[in-house]
């Protein structure tokens, strides 16, 4: 079944008026590596993204270089910066303990590949039990089979990896949902396929010009922040690959192929707006 935008009526929450910060979400964005270029941008994006969902708090933890980087380009996000380079397994403690004060945990934006760094996505995604979004390199360091309430945001390439180290073999996408037990594969591509474990739904909204590099942190954050208002798994992946799509149908017609994942953020409230007739 193709994502229609009537999903909207349902993930976005019209807000009570005597809200109180934090009653509309918190997100842990857990990104970055002083090795990888465009770490902090690719964080701020994904970041970003989650607050243009209407999530009232996102904090980015970064390696220090990277998280003043954030800050020196951008004054709405929050950064905990760690002492460090890059991610290892032994700063997994700290970060479990942060995420104690969130409501959605987003794992992979500029993190690396350096070994260390995987061995400590796997401690916090199989430590962490609250809902996450796991994106980016976090993908190529993870076994499926070893994590719950999750929602995966793979590429074809990235996918391959994913099954490779969850020891999946399947003929067609299809064949995933008998795999994926209680989380959700978003896998990313001309057309999006969204698999749980009772239903596939596919997102024909999008164009090539979404190939440039960051529109997956974007997607990756709006998940984020549909979940962190209180939707599921199935519901916040469908409704972040349709926006995302839409934001970049948008963008082509104003913009032609120019358009750039930046150019998302201040798009991403109109459309949002518009989908949802607020």
């Amino acid at each position: 079944m193709y994502i229609k935008k009537d999903i909207f009526e349902k993930v976005v929450k019209i807000r009570k008026k005597d809200a109180h910060k934090g009653d509309s979400g918190k997100v842990l964005v857990v990104a970055g590596s002083k090795d990888y270029v465009g770490a902090a941008e690719l964080s701020a994006s994904a970041a970003l993204a989650v607050l243009r969902t209407g999530v009232d708090i996102v904090t980015v933890t970064a390696p220090e270089k990277v998280a003043w980087a954030i800050n020196s380009v951008n004054s709405d996000l929050i950064t905990k910066k760690i002492k460090c380079d890059y991610f290892e397994s032994k700063h997994a403690k700290e970060i479990i303990e942060l995420s104690r004060e969130f409501d959605v945990v987003l794992i992979g934006p500029g993190l690396g590949r350096e070994k260390e760094t995987f061995s400590f996505v796997k401690l916090l995604v199989e430590k962490i039990k609250k809902p996450k979004v796991i994106d980016a390199d976090a993908i190529k360091a993870v076994d499926m089979n070893k994590v719950v309430n999750s929602v995966f945001t793979p590429h074809r390439a990235e996918l391959i990896k994913l099954l490779k180290n969850s020891k999946i073999k399947i003929e067609r996408d299809e064949d995933l949902a008998g795999f994926v037990k209680n989380n959700i594969l978003l896998i990313k591509g001309k057309i999006d396929v969204i698999i749980s474990k009772k239903e596939i739904e596919y997102n024909n909204a999008g164009n090539a010009g979404m190939t440039v590099g960051g529109t997956g942190d974007v997607l990756a954050g709006l998940c984020a922040g549909f979940l962190a208002q209180g939707n599921n798994l199935i519901d916040s992946a469908c409704a972040a690959a349709y926006l995302n799509g839409v934001v970049g149908e948008k963008l082509l017609k104003k913009s032609g192929y120019g358009f750039i994942a930046s150019d998302f953020i201040d798009e991403i409230p109109v459309v949002l707006k518009r989908l949802r007739k607020i």
